[in-house]
């Protein structure tokens, strides 16, 4: 009697264990298939597709502070070519402009109205004159706060007889804002200012 009292009792905690093994792998099962389901949605959230073509092309999301300069050196290279890159056609001078001044504040605005009240413009349109930047290196210092930027660049002229070649640096701030369609980079320039805008080579047509 006492023999089967023992046997049940040794039966009952061989139960309890496997139970308790069972339950312990089917606890440890969950939990890592859990963090692999956070795990991979997390890797899944950090690829973009992007459509170009009909074609979807994967692209990696990172951390805007991870490629600052990056974003800050095309914003300012969309800029400078949007404003300066011009043809003899009043719809596309002004379609470009207006994307330029997307990007900037009112400083590269009052450099427009400028040039507009110099009829720079209408001399564009009227002696079928053609602008276009070449960009040779923009400098950033993202340690100064607000963020500065210095643009090296070539602006040639090109008119029916001649083909001029002036060098173009300027400088101004960023200063960041939302992103949109108009400004994806999220960055306003302020303080823009033209400091070099001397012909380099002049030649004939």
């Amino acid at each position: 009697m006492f023999q089967k009292a023992k046997n049940l009792d040794t039966a009952f905690r061989q139960l309890r264990f496997n139970m308790l093994c069972v339950v312990i792998v089917s606890f440890s099962l969950c939990g890592l298939t859990i963090y692999k389901s956070f795990d991979m949605a997390k890797t899944v959230q950090g690829k973009i597709y992007v459509l170009a073509n009909g074609q979807a092309i994967k692209a990696l999301a990172t951390d805007r502070k991870q490629n600052l300069i990056v974003q800050a050196k095309s914003h300012i290279k969309n800029f400078h070519k949007a404003f300066f890159t011009l043809a003899p056609d009043e719809q596309q001078i002004q379609s470009t402009i207006n994307e330029a001044l997307y990007l900037a504040d009112n400083s590269a605005k009052k450099q427009y109205d400028n040039l507009r009240e110099s009829n720079y413009y209408v001399g564009l349109v009227s002696g079928n004159v053609n602008t276009k930047v070449f960009i040779d290196s923009v400098s950033v210092n993202n340690t100064a706060d607000p963020i500065s930027f210095i643009f090296y660049g070539k602006q040639e002229i090109t008119r029916p007889t001649s083909l001029v070649l002036r060098s173009l640096v300027t400088t101004g701030t960023l200063r960041e804002v939302e992103q949109s369609d108009n400004n994806p980079h999220g960055f306003l320039i302020e303080k823009w200012k033209i400091l070099d805008n001397k012909d380099l080579e002049i030649k004939n047509r």
